[in-house]
């Protein structure tokens, strides 16, 4: 299997800190702890949000950001992105004014954690998206592609309190992106699609956290036809996955799911008992984080 064009680097010293504390026996102990920092976004000369973030990948974020929020249309040209690592900040220069204005004036929050505000048009796209209707998911590749996910070193094994989010080609995973909020690992993986021209129809969405409307919206106005998810289902995220078409399961793991959404894109071509089981050990870093998730 070819490695990931993008993957968490668990390493990078900006991304997480040591620090010290006792456990449940009152020993002294270190743990690792996932930092977070302001990124405040401008679109041209306009300051549009301030948002927390691991910090990696912020032109992807930024870029990706404004798409999902339906503040850049295919008809925008991007003359650039601009970062500034000493202020943290980011700026994406367009070649004609949008119509960011008017959505500032309507905010809708929804269930992301961290900076989860969408705006109140975000259903807009969302009703004239036309997903694939030839695309399938094998479950030989689900199956290939949970265990590589559960299994590839991350800030999500490391640290926890993190989420993550791969984009996927059959059983090949091709970017893993992570953050404190999962609209914003969304956002990553939207944006590098976006400037590396990446086609949606194919793909497969693989997110850590629960399956709500914000990660539906999200996954179909991205024009991705599948998503799977580790954890669990909100009855609205579900509603709005078979009025858009999409593929939803989760309680993806080891040989287990659930699919509430388009089940017909579903091809068993294996069996689930020659599956093993998902190890404790692969996730037990997060499993406290993913309680909340």
């Amino acid at each position: 299997m070819k490695d990931f064009l993008l993957k968490p680097d668990p390493t990078d010293a900006r991304l997480t800190q040591r620090i010290s504390g006792v456990d449940q026996n009152g020993e002294a102990m270190e743990t690792s702890v996932v930092v977070e920092r302001p990124l405040t976004l401008f679109l041209n000369s306009r300051e549009i949000v301030t948002m927390m973030t691991i910090g990696d990948y912020p032109e992807y974020l930024a870029v990706g950001y404004l798409i999902n929020q339906n503040m850049l249309r295919p008809a925008d040209k991007i003359l650039g992105v601009d970062y500034d690592d000493e202020i943290d900040v980011v700026v994406v220069r367009t070649d004609r004014e949008t119509d960011f204005e008017d959505k500032l004036r309507k905010k809708t929050l929804t269930s992301g954690c961290a900076q989860g505000t969408a705006f109140g048009d975000l259903m807009e796209k969302f009703e004239e998206v036309r997903l694939p209707g030839d695309a399938v998911l094998k479950t030989s590749w689900l199956y290939a592609l949970t265990r590589t996910v559960n299994t590839t070193p991350s800030l999500y094994l490391e640290a926890g309190a993190i989420h993550g989010c791969v984009l996927a080609e059959e059983d090949r995973p091709l970017l893993y992106m992570e953050d404190v909020g999962r609209h914003n690992a969304i956002d990553k993986i939207a944006g590098y699609m976006a400037m590396h021209d990446i086609a949606p129809g194919n793909k497969i969405f693989y997110t850590t956290g629960r399956l709500t409307s914000e990660m539906v919206i999200k996954t179909v106005q991205m024009g991705i036809p599948i998503l799977v998810s580790r954890s669990g289902f909100t009855v609205w995220g579900v509603e709005l996955a078979r009025q858009a078409g999409l593929t939803l399961i989760g309680r993806a793991r080891g040989h287990r799911f659930i699919a509430l959404s388009g089940d017909e894109r579903i091809v068993y071509d294996a069996d689930p008992a020659s599956v093993p089981e998902e190890s404790r050990k692969s996730r037990r870093k997060a499993s406290v984080d993913e309680t909340a998730a």
